[in-house]
């Protein structure tokens, strides 16, 4: 499948994973911190850093009845949604600075719109790519109007069923826009390992055509360092200045040092990864002479036969192959031979 590029890095299968520092409720409505989120990001590494475009009155209503209250067993149980939207939306005058900021200290900046005022928004500030968030799976209109941008779109699958996700794509595609990157996700806070499910990560993209990554909301950095052996080629994680700072997010979001190292890790993991081959590199080449090979293990005069008593396979590997050694056995030596010497055709009668 062919790679997308954001802001002129490529993203795809036989590529550096595209990390994405989320930033979500983490600025706790200081912009002065936003800044520093960001900052942070790009010293741990990440390659971009990504905001959510909302206002509490373009996601949900100022209603106070049960079914506008939070999940139950959710970090933000008992909170009634305008209010904790209110608490943790990021301000519409902040972008146009945030935006500036983050090029100018050279990473990627770009946002999750939650409705169409959001991407009219995201769009006067050329913003290079688009998330649609989990619970926004099923907003058609704003999936079309995002595609109709023509940049490329990721899309977290927290809450889809497999019908939704093709939905979704397919609505990308009847625009004409085939830039779509799916992200497996589980919109849990933490996210338990046994609901994980990271064996969907390569077959979403075999069943939908599309590369695909991870949107990660567990505790710590073996998930996304998993995902990538497995071919996520995008992982998202949230990030915060201190988990001590509080906040909406705070309680499963990654601090600076841990991001910089997961980074690094899947860096690592990805270059590991490499391509299929049985090809020796130099280093290995050299190592196979410290492999095994045939040697005379007690002196031999000349004209006594092999046997299993004077040469045997043994480290290093400048004799010849183990594989002759029981062609070799009963064949007269040519010459004197002592212990430690390794054992060639020429010393053989034939």
């Amino acid at each position: 499948m062919n790679n997308i590029s954001i802001n002129g890095r490529e993203i795809g299968t036989s590529e550096p994973v595209f990390i994405i520092a989320e930033m979500s409720a983490n600025h706790l409505q200081n912009i002065d911190r936003a800044k520093k989120i960001i900052k942070e990001a790009k010293n741990a590494g990440a390659d971009a850093v990504k905001l959510q475009t909302y206002k509490p009155d373009t996601l949900t209503l100022n209603c106070r009845t049960a079914e506008f209250l939070a999940t139950p067993g959710s970090p933000w149980e008992g909170c009634n949604l305008y209010e904790l939207y209110k608490q943790a939306y990021t301000p519409w005058e902040w972008h146009e600075e945030l935006f500036e900021y983050a090029q100018k200290i050279g990473i990627t900046c770009f946002s999750s719109p939650f409705d169409p005022s959001a991407v009219n928004l995201l769009e006067s500030l050329n913003v290079p790519a688009y998330k649609i968030a989990s619970f926004e799976i099923f907003d058609i209109p704003l999936i079309r109007k995002v595609a109709s941008t023509g940049k490329p779109i990721i899309i977290s699958t927290g809450i889809a069923e497999i019908d939704d996700i093709s939905l979704a794509i397919k609505t990308c595609h009847e625009i004409g826009n085939k830039q779509v990157i799916l992200l497996k996700c589980v919109s849990e806070y933490p996210t338990p390992y046994e609901d994980l499910n990271l064996a969907t990560i390569p077959n979403m993209r075999d069943t939908f055509s599309c590369l695909t990554g991870l949107s990660d909301h567990s505790l710590g950095s073996a998930i996304p360092i998993a995902a990538t052996t497995l071919g996520a080629c995008v992982i998202e994680k949230h990030l915060t200045l201190s988990r001590n700072d509080g906040g909406p997010d705070g309680t499963f979001s990654m601090e600076p040092s841990e991001f910089a190292e997961m980074t690094q890790s899947i860096r690592n993991v990805k270059t590991a990864i490499g391509n299929i081959t049985y090809n020796l590199t130099d280093k290995q080449k050299k190592s196979r002479l410290r492999g095994r090979s045939l040697y005379v293990c007690k002196n031999i005069k000349a004209g006594e036969l092999f046997d299993y008593s004077n040469i045997k396979s043994i480290r290093p590997g400048y004799g010849l192959h183990p594989k002759y050694l029981d062609e070799i056995i009963g064949k007269k030596c040519k010459k004197d031979l002592k212990i430690g010497d390794a054992l060639h055709w020429k010393y053989i009668e034939l």
